[in-house]
């Protein structure tokens, strides 16, 4: 199977004349060779809902900041529900390689900081900036 991108993010910038400000937003595309691919379906509903709340979060990077209520709160499920699910996304696995992964680290008083996820730049999954 050639490269192709399954899904994708992509950032607009755009000026509004009315009010004189600028606004980046992101979208995330999915390409028909998604389903063709076999992809949507081995990522099952949960984990594509995961994966597409926590990207709405993303930065041009692919880092996301979001804490465990705001995911919670757009997926409309428990917090403890949202945790179950955002580890099932962490184990996924597209043709061996983590679709996202996380990072928690302590700030200067001990006290965990919310998780860094990162949506990765991994094959089938193409993270772009189209500026």
């Amino acid at each position: 199977m050639s490269e192709q991108n399954l899904v994708s993010v992509e950032t607009q910038s755009e000026f509004s004349v009315t009010s004189g400000r600028r606004e980046t937003r992101i979208f995330l595309k999915m390409y028909v060779d998604a389903v063709h691919s076999g992809f949507l379906a081995d990522i099952g509903d949960e984990n594509w809902r995961t994966l597409c709340v926590i990207a709405a979060f993303m930065n041009e990077r692919g880092e996301c900041y979001p804490t465990q209520e705001m995911i919670a709160h757009r997926l409309g499920v428990s917090r403890q529900t949202a945790n179950r699910r955002v580890k099932r996304l962490l184990d996924y696995r597209w043709n061996g390689r983590e679709v996202i992964r996380a990072v928690k680290e302590r700030d200067g008083k001990g006290r965990w900081e919310n998780a860094r996820y990162t949506v990765l730049p991994i094959s089938h999954l193409a993270i772009f900036n189209s500026g």
